[in-house]
C-alpha cells in the first residue's frame, strides 16, 4: 500500500521585514517566469535593474507594519491550518511556499525521505491563474521528479465555484454581512490584462468576445476573471445580497500596461462619491491574510477610503483557520484518502 501524505502549498513570505529578506524573496518571486512573464533577458534586466534597486525598501516598510511577534503573518496562520489539518487526518500532513521557506523542494525531499510515496498537492488558491495556482502545480512536479523514487502528485483543481469551498466563504463571512453596510466589495489580486488572452489556447474568447466571462467558454477553465465572477455571483446568491449593492475590483497592479480593472484603490476613492459610505470588502482570491489584505487592504486601503468620505471600514477576514475552512480542507483530502483506498483495495 502506498504511504500517503497532504501537501499545503501557499505564496509565501520574507524570512523577516528586513531590506535583504524582502530583496532575496522578491528576487525569486518576481523572478518566477509566470509572474514576470517576459524574455529572460528582460525579466533579469527589470528585476535587477529597476525593481529590486527600489522596491525592497517599500515592501519592507510594508511587511514591517504587518509583522508579529510570532513572525509572518501568511507563514503563521498557515501553520496553524496544518496543525488544525493534520490533528484529523490519519496521514502527515505538511506546508510548504512557492516562495521562501518552507521551499517545495525541500518539502518533497522530507516526505520522501519519510517513505511517502503518494501526495495529494494542495494549492491554496481558489482560482487558477499561471502566476498563482499553475505555478505551484509545475515547481511541485519539477522538484518530483528529481526525486529517487519520485512520488506521485494528485493536484486539486480550482475550486472557486465548488459547493462546500463556497459554503466555508460565506459560513467565515456571515458575521461581518449582519452589519449595517451601504456596499459590498469584492476586491481580488489583479493580474496584467494580456494573462487572460495567454491562457486562452483559442486566442478568440477571453476579452476578445463581448462580455466574454458571461458567455460560456472552454477557455473559462484557465480564465482568472471568468472565475473570480463565478465566485463572487455564487457567494453573493448563498448570502443573500442585494444586486445592487456589490461590484467586483481588482488590488495590486503594476505601472506600464493595462490590468484587470477597475482598479480597487480607485473605486474606494469613488463609492464614497457614489452615496456608498458604509463599506464591507472581502479578498476571496486568498485563503490566508497577507500582505495584500493586510497592508494594502486594511491600512491603506482604509485609509483611502476614509479620507475619500466614507464612514466606515469592515474587511472580512480570509478563511484562515475558520472552522469550516478546515472543514473544507479535511472533507476533500478524506476524499482522496478513500479514492485511494477503493483504487488499491
Amino acid at each position: 500500500m502506498p504511504k500517503q501524505a497532504v501537501l499545503l502549498v501557499n505564496l509565501g513570505s520574507p524570512d523577516s521585514p528586513s531590506v535583504p529578506d524582502v530583496r532575496r524573496y522578491l528576487r525569486e518571486f518576481l523572478g518566477d517566469e509566470r509572474v514576470l512573464d517576459m524574455a529572460a533577458p528582460l525579466r533579469w534586466l527589470l528585476l535587477e535593474g529597476l525593481i529590486l534597486r527600489t522596491r525592497p525598501k517599500r515592501s519592507a516598510h510594508a511587511y514591517a507594519s504587518i509583522w508579529t511577534p510570532e513572525g509572518s503573518p501568511l507563514i503563521v496562520t498557515s501553520q496553524r491550518v496544518r496543525e488544525k489539518l493534520a490533528a484529523r487526518l490519519p496521514v502527515p500532513v505538511a506546508l510548504a511556499m512557492r516562495y521562501g521557506r518552507p521551499g517545495i523542494g525541500e518539502t518533497l525531499a522530507r516526505l520522501v525521505a519519510d517513505g511517502i510515496d503518494d501526495i495529494l498537492l494542495f494549492p491554496q488558491y481558489p482560482h487558477y491563474a499561471m502566476s498563482s495556482w499553475e505555478t505551484v502545480v509545475v515547481k511541485a512536479f519539477a522538484e518530483a521528479a528529481k526525486l529517487s523514487p519520485a512520488p506521485r502528485l494528485t493536484m486539486v483543481q480550482p475550486f472557486f465555484a465548488d459547493d462546500d469551498y463556497l459554503e466555508a466563504l460565506v459560513a467565515s463571512a456571515r458575521p461581518y454581512l449582519e452589519n449595517n453596510y451601504d456596499h459590498f466589495l469584492f476586491s481580488y489580486h489583479g493580474l496584467p490584462a494580456r494573462h487572460m488572452r495567454e491562457a486562452d489556447s483559442s486566442r478568440a474568447h477571453c476579452l476578445v468576445v463581448k462580455d466574454c466571462c458571461e458567455v460560456c467558454s472552454p477557455a473559462h477553465a484557465t480564465c482568472y476573471r471568468a472565475q473570480i465572477f463565478q465566485t463572487s455571483r455564487a457567494f453573493a446568491r448563498r448570502a443573500g445580497l442585494d444586486p445592487a449593492r456589490w461590484s467586483v475590483s481588482f488590488q495590486s497592479r503594476l505601472a506600464g500596461e493595462p490590468w484587470l480593472q477597475p482598479y480597487t484603490d480607485l473605486e474606494l476613492r469613488r463609492l464614497p462619491a457614489a452615496g456608498k459610505k458604509r463599506l464591507l470588502i472581502i479578498t476571496p482570491a486568498f485563503t490566508a491574510d497577507c500582505l495584500e489584505t493586510l497592508e494594502e487592504i486594511r491600512i491603506a486601503g482604509r485609509e483611502t477610503f476614509l479620507s475619500a468620505g466614507g464612514e466606515s471600514f469592515t474587511p472580512i477576514p480570509c478563511l484562515n483557520e475558520h472552522p469550516a475552512f478546515i472543514d473544507f480542507l479535511h472533507g476533500r483530502a478524506t476524499a482522496w484518502l478513500k479514492q485511494n483506498s477503493l483504487t488499491n483495495s
